[in-house]
């Protein structure tokens, strides 16, 4: 079914006039696989991995479930990271935009909380946040999940190997019983698994294969017999290709450091990002590298 129209499918028709404003007309295979038993309102597994579509997967769903009439906490999406809290709410602002007026929150960990309390006073329709900070909402009884109809569970995996399974517990305590829940991960085993039989009802699981086209992506080995050439032709290779941007990654933080600085000593614009900066400063390069600035 991949590869079907989204017009196949019983969506809002101001959800429809978006995607195709968005030029979103034929759906991933996690799209045509997932899509159906999720407006269906079925619990579901997807297996899938980053650059899936599964965030268009789940956002769709959630958005055809939403009352926008009813200004409650709807839907509650948990990510383990605030960069992909942060993608998963644009994209669902992106899908909804041809909704009258609906508000998506994010809750993150890393960002004052203050003025979180304070968009959280003023009401939302959903949720997308880290569990750490969702938890700390919850203990300073600031959020309330009554109303909530749908959990959405992101990369599940990571959040899990991330030691998040102690605040997850005390999310899932504050959830009603009666609700759909959707878990997205790149493996199902062990934690992941255990988890899903405990809160989840009689769960559709769809398993979707990542697939690159051989005219996407190019592979490329350079064998270097002296480790301290390696910078030298890593810059050469940048001033040959030329890329608009570039990702380097390093074995350690001290290395990311050293090749970032080393790689600015020679005119590059680089920067480093790792676990050991500050949020902040993570987030302003990650938005200076998206932006291409």
């Amino acid at each position: 079914m991949s590869g079907s129209a989204f017009r196949e499918l019983d969506l809002h028709p101001a959800l429809l006039k978006n995607l195709d404003a968005l030029g979103y007309t034929a759906m991933t295979a996690i799209q045509s696989r997932s899509l159906p038993p999720m407006l269906a309102g079925s619990d579901l597994i997807g297996q899938a991995r980053t650059g899936s579509g599964k965030t268009a997967a789940f956002g769709l769903a959630l958005l055809q479930k939403l009352d926008v009439r009813r200004f409650r906490i709807q839907s509650l999406v948990l990510c383990p990271t605030r960069e992909l809290a942060d993608q998963v709410a644009a994209e669902i602002r992106r899908l909804g935009q041809q909704l009258h007026n609906i508000k998506v929150l994010t809750l993150c960990g890393g960002a004052p909380i203050g003025p979180q309390i304070g968009s959280l006073e003023h009401g939302a329709h959903i949720i997308v946040g880290t569990p750490g900070r969702v938890e700390d909402h919850l203990r300073r009884r600031t959020l309330a999940l009554g109303d909530v109809n749908m959990l959405v569970l992101d990369e599940a995996d990571r959040m899990l190997e991330m030691g998040f399974q102690e605040s997850l517990e005390a999310i899932f305590a504050q959830l009603p019983v009666e609700r759909q829940t959707l878990m997205f991960s790149a493996t199902f085993g062990g934690d992941v698994k255990v988890t899903a039989e405990r809160i989840m009802q009689d769960p559709v699981h769809v398993e979707v294969e990542a697939v690159h086209a051989d005219s996407r992506i190019e592979e490329h080995f350079y064998r270097v017999a002296d480790d301290g050439e390696r910078l030298t032709v890593l810059r050469l290779l940048l001033q040959q290709i030329r890329p608009t941007s570039a990702l380097v990654f390093c074995a350690t933080r001290r290395d990311v450091d050293e090749v970032a600085a080393a790689l600015g000593r020679h005119d590059f614009s680089a920067l480093p990002l790792h676990g050991d900066m500050e949020q902040k400063d993570r987030d302003r390069t990650l938005v200076r590298f998206a932006n291409n600035s």
